[in-house]
């Protein structure tokens, strides 16, 4: 599987996170509680869903399945001016990502292995300290198998040493 690799322009982001990890994994309980309110946004650029990552800078440096991140639940929102109760803002910075065209079970963490494990090494790139995030488009179908998504990561140039 070969990545585009696109630049991402700045998103503004209205939505919902809690903090979990993979061994307290609640992105159930997240989709659960925004899901039924996101049509409360009414500035929505779009239809489709941003399901973002924030990790810390080490995460998967000293890699451990109960190390703590924040997940959001988004849609991107023309401006902040209507932000529904007990729902947050986020920007997301504009970079650089590789952009995967994924099919398959959202519970299918296979595709992060190769991304992540196969992919990643073996690219011109390394991972870059930003969020990481999945478009959820009208294709997108959670637990079914010809689901689709794309699947944003961020990345940095190799440094040549020069």
């Amino acid at each position: 599987m070969t990545p585009r690799i696109e630049t991402s322009n700045e998103k503004k982001l209205v939505g919902k996170r809690l903090t979990m990890s993979f061994a307290n994994y609640k992105i159930g309980e997240l989709w659960k509680s925004f899901k039924p309110r996101r049509k409360e946004i009414t500035n929505h650029l779009t239809e489709d869903l941003i399901s973002l990552v924030v990790y810390q800078p080490t995460h998967f440096e000293n890699f451990k399945p109960t190390n703590e991140f924040e997940r959001w639940a988004t849609i991107e929102v023309s401006d902040f001016d209507h932000v529904p109760n007990e729902m947050e803002t986020y920007v997301l910075p504009s970079g650089l990502y590789a952009v995967f065209d994924y099919k398959g079970l959202s519970t299918d963490n296979s595709i992060f292995q190769y991304i992540l494990g196969v992919w990643l090494p073996n690219s011109d790139y390394v991972l870059d300290n930003r969020p990481h995030f999945e478009i959820l488009g009208e294709k997108y179908d959670n637990n079914d198998p010809a689901s689709e998504e794309e699947i944003c990561i961020p990345i940095s140039p190799k440094s040549t040493g020069y």
